[in-house]
């Protein structure tokens, strides 16, 4: 079973209008939708914003749900001046840029006393998504490269800056990494599929209304499709 999360509404809603037989539980606050999309088994869920709703919800698919793999689809902000508003993110690993233990001797990003910087997503998924993409979404381009993420909306020039400097990041977002960091404890493979809807700088709260609804749009054909070949 394939498990999908979506950090608001917007991003589940035509999701789940394309399922069949589903069953819902309501859980920690989130309602799971199981059932098939495309033929393939699904649980589809609305974990909320930040990474401990983002987490909280990772682990209930695992405990529950067993799930064989999650896809995190979402919106994000561009870090990089090629990934144009549109344009498809597939993460080839993420990490939290706001977890800081340099104090202690770990590089910036990485979580104490674990072995690992970064969370590295499944070089399949990552493979049958870009292929889904690039058929279903043949007017945008697809990119595949470092997420990171924080309890941060980045709307600040500065802090892009700072980002792209240490992180080397492709997308800027508030889930992701956390969904990854559980999946990674619980040995699950996962995706996290970004749609861009601003390019996190002094114009992203101008953008992001305007554009958050395709970028939606290109998430969801690009899962369709995705399910289909699963």
């Amino acid at each position: 079973m394939l498990g999908i999360i979506g950090a608001m509404d917007e991003e589940v809603a035509k999701i789940k209008d394309q399922m069949e037989n589903v069953k819902a539980m309501s859980k920690a606050s989130m309602e799971f939708f199981e059932g098939t999309l495309n033929g393939s088994p699904v649980v589809v869920v609305r974990s909320g914003i930040g990474k401990v709703n983002a987490a909280m919800c990772t682990q209930i698919l695992a405990d529950e749900y067993h799930v064989d793999a999650i896809i995190n689809t979402g919106i994000a902000g561009s870090l990089n001046a090629d990934i144009d508003i549109g344009d498809v993110v597939l993460s080839t690993d993420t990490l939290e840029h706001d977890m800081d233990a340099v104090a202690f001797g770990y590089p910036l990003g990485q979580i104490p006393r674990m072995d690992t910087l970064s969370f590295e997503s499944d070089a399949r998924l990552r493979e049958m998504a870009r292929q889904a993409c690039e058929q279903v979404n043949p007017d945008i381009k697809v990119f595949e490269g470092r997420i990171v993420s924080g309890d941060q909306f980045i709307s600040d020039k500065n802090k892009k800056n700072w980002l792209v400097e240490n992180f080397e990041g492709c997308c800027t977002e508030m889930e992701g990494a956390a969904i990854a960091h559980a999946a990674y404890l619980n040995q699950i493979p996962f995706l996290i599929i970004r749609a861009i809807s601003d390019k996190a700088d002094d114009s992203a709260s101008v953008d992001y209304p305007a554009f958050e609804a395709k970028a939606i749009e290109h998430s969801v054909k690009l899962l369709l499709e995705l399910c289909k070949r699963l």
